[in-house]
C-alpha cells in the first residue's frame, strides 16, 4: 500500500508514453489510483494526463505527484501516444473515446465502476496487468464502430459511437421510425425509439429491450425497437456494411437522437444516416479471459442453483 506522503517517482527508462483519463473519482479510488501511477512511472513510462484529472490527483493531500504532461481534448492529445489508458466504468470508457477518434490510440480500462464489460482490468490484478502492459502481453481487438450523418448535429458533435445509435421520444407520447437498408424501406417502428447497436453494444443498451447478445469481432448490427407498439416487430441483425437510414416523426416536434452517453434534440422529420466508420475502436483486452467467460462472470449468464446440485 502507498503510504503518506509519498513521492511518486520512478527510476526505470522505457520509451512507452500513456495517456490517462479519468472523470470525477470517489475518495475510496485514491490509495488505488495511486498505486497503479506509482507502478507506471517506476516502470519508467512516460505519462500524460487528463488536466481535471491531474488536477484532482495533485490535490490529495499526502501525496507528491512529480510535475507531468497534461491534455485537455482530441486537439492537444499528443498523436504519438502508445496506450490510452481509462480509469472508471463503462461510462467513462466511451467519454474517453471522443478524446482518442481517429487517432486510433489504443485502448484499455480499468474497472473502478460497476459492471465493466469494457473495462476488463481492476486494482487487485494490477501488478499482473501493469507487467503484460508495458511488455506488450495484450491482445488488440479491432472493434467497429458508427458513423451518423444529419444536417441536424450542432457544430462540433463527434458523430461516432462505440455501443450504439438511438433514436428516442422525448416525452410520454410514442414516436414513428422509418427504416431504409440500403435503399429498401422497412415498415415504420411505432415505439419509443429504435436503437442501432455495434456488436460491442449488444451487451448494453440493446440488451435491455431484448436484442441478442453478439460477439465482439462479429461483422453485424443489430436494430432493435424500444417498447414496440406492434408485438410482431422484433430486433433485426444486419450485416455491418449496409447504409442505414431513420426518418423519424413526433407529434410533439423533437425527438432525442443518443450516440452512447451523448445525446441532442432534432425535430421532427429529420433523418439519420448511419455507416459503418471508416476507423475502428483499437480495444485492448488486459485479462486472459474470453467473451463468453466473461458473459458468465458479469451477467450470472445461465447461473442455476440445480448447477451446483449433485443430482
Amino acid at each position: 500500500m502507498i503510504g503518506a506522503n509519498l513521492s511518486i517517482f520512478g527510476n526505470y527508462n522505457t520509451k512507452m508514453k500513456i495517456a490517462l483519463f479519468a472523470r470525477d473519482f470517489e475518495k475510496a479510488w485514491c490509495s488505488g489510483l495511486c498505486q497503479i501511477i506509482k507502478a507506471l512511472i517506476d516502470k519508467g513510462v512516460t505519462l500524460c494526463y487528463y488536466k481535471p484529472f491531474y488536477d484532482r490527483l495533485t490535490a490529495i493531500p499526502g501525496y507528491n505527484f512529480p510535475e507531468s504532461a497534461t491534455y485537455n481534448d482530441y486537439n492537444d492529445l499528443p498523436s504519438d501516444t502508445d496506450i490510452f489508458l481509462c480509469f472508471g466504468g463503462d461510462g467513462t470508457f466511451l467519454e474517453s473515446i471522443t478524446h482518442i477518434r481517429e487517432k486510433s490510440i489504443p485502448i484499455a480500462g480499468v474497472n473502478f465502476g460497476r459492471l465493466g464489460f469494457l473495462t476488463s482490468a481492476d486494482l487487485n490484478s494490477a501488478g499482473k496487468w501493469i507487467d503484460d502492459l508495458i511488455e506488450g502481453r495484450y491482445k488488440i481487438e479491432k472493434r467497429t464502430m458508427l458513423r451518423i450523418e444529419s444536417n441536424c448535429l450542432p457544430e462540433g458533435f463527434f458523430p461516432y459511437s462505440v455501443n450504439e445509435v438511438s433514436l428516442q421520444k422525448c416525452d410520454s407520447t410514442m414516436i414513428s421510425v422509418n427504416l431504409t437498408i440500403d435503399g429498401i424501406e422497412m415498415p415504420a417502428y411505432w415505439s419509443d425509439g429504435l436503437v442501432v447497436a455495434t456488436p460491442t453494444g449488444s451487451t448494453a443498451y440493446s440488451l435491455s429491450i431484448g436484442g441478442p447478445i453478439v460477439l465482439p469481432v462479429s461483422e453485424v448490427w443489430i436494430v432493435a425497437p424500444i417498447a414496440p407498439h406492434n408485438l410482431n416487430v422484433r430486433p433485426m441483425v444486419v450485416p455491418d456494411g449496409v447504409t442505414l437510414e431513420m426518418f423519424v416523426t413526433a407529434r410533439v416536434g423533437r425527438a432525442i437522437l443518443c450516440l452512447d452517453s451523448r445525446e441532442v434534440v432534432i425535430p421532427s422529420g429529420s433523418s439519420v444516416k448511419i455507416t459503418k466508420a471508416p476507423f475502428t475502436l483499437n480495444y485492448i483486452s488486459l485479462q486472459e479471459e474470453s467473451f463468453i467467460n466473461a458473459l458468465k462472470d458479469k451477467l450470472r449468464w445461465g447461473e442455476d442453483r440445480r448447477n451446483s446440485q449433485i443430482i
